[in-house]
């Protein structure tokens, strides 16, 4: 990578964290889509400064021609986009050779879910797994909590220990680009949570009796960031999923968001609420869930309507 580039991709990450509040995971990937098309445009003798159109089209076909996803594709044209727009910002460009090009869109196919019954084995594996009566404890909360109330992986461990204090029936969870929101708690998750808490105060009052500083976070970690990491996280699940009996190959963290939200909205739930617990800030990235609802709709005519006809 050119030193011009460097330049442009770390001064534009700054900018990022600085006035956008945008959070790390976000700009870690931002950079690494910026760095694979600073590569691409040097093998291309082309860079950030010349770039137009035509070059950032190309880079699109070359993309799809790796057989990258249409998520892929389209997180990387807004990421040169963005780029671009503050380059122009900033003057270094006299246009965004970006804004008029058109996105791959995104993949609107919703990941395999659980049902109701898959979920409650995984729950309940979580609970008896572990060395010790700590680990069962953390390992249960976890999974309730990430289930009770749909929060991304990184949300979930990154949770402060005074959003948990109290005995809440909600809790504050802060999400993308530093966005608060309230996500309210199942009795089992309350349980779990409190369980879990006399365990962690009575670990962090022996971490203090040693003159060290006690973790403000709800699930500690020995690591540089002070708390579990998500691919920790992403291992244990995949531990549960196992002695659980089910693939873990087919159960991401995700797969358990997707079921949080899938079973609500076959519950009942409203789409907007459904919106407001997940954090996201457009509905037509709620709406994807909206398939379970076939079915049920299609019953509700059938055997409703007024005018429906039967037999």
């Amino acid at each position: 990578m050119s030193s011009e580039h460097k330049r442009w991709i770390s001064t534009f990450l700054e900018a990022q964290a600085a006035e956008l509040d945008a959070a790390h995971n976000t700009r870690l990937a931002y950079g690494r889509d910026l760095m694979d098309f600073s590569a691409w445009l040097v093998r291309q003798n082309g860079s950030f400064a010349s770039a137009g159109r035509t070059e950032i089209e190309a880079y699109l076909i070359y993309c799809e021609a790796q057989g990258l996803s249409k998520s892929t594709r389209a997180r990387r044209l807004s990421a040169i986009r963005q780029l671009y727009r503050f380059a122009f910002d900033e003057g270094w460009r006299s246009e965004n050779p970006g804004l008029r090009i058109k996105g791959p869109g995104r993949s609107a196919k919703l990941p395999k879910t659980l049902d109701l019954a898959e979920v409650e084995a995984i729950l309940q594996t979580a609970r008896e797994t572990g060395s010790n009566d700590a680990e069962r404890a953390r390992n249960g909360c976890l999974l309730e909590l990430i289930y009770a109330t749909g929060m991304r992986v990184s949300e979930l461990v990154e949770l402060p220990v005074a959003a948990a204090r109290g005995g809440p029936a909600m809790i504050l969870v802060r999400g993308k680009g530093g966005k608060e929101r309230m996500v309210p708690l199942s009795p089992p998750a309350k349980t779990a949570l409190a369980d879990w808490l006399v365990i962690h105060d009575a670990a962090e009052e022996a971490v203090q009796a040693k003159g060290k500083k006690p973790s403000r976070f709800l699930f500690p970690g020995r690591g540089a960031a002070g708390h579990m990491t998500r691919q920790q996280f992403s291992v244990l699940l995949k531990s549960i999923v196992a002695k659980a009996g089910l693939n873990p190959a087919m159960v991401t963290p995700h797969t358990l968001r997707h079921a949080f939200a899938t079973h609500l909205l076959a519950g009942g739930a409203d789409l907007r609420v459904i919106q407001t617990l997940l954090g996201h800030a457009d509905l037509s990235s709620t709406e994807i869930y909206t398939h379970v609802l076939d079915e049920h709709l299609k019953s509700l005519v059938l055997n409703h309507h007024p005018l429906a006809r039967k037999g």
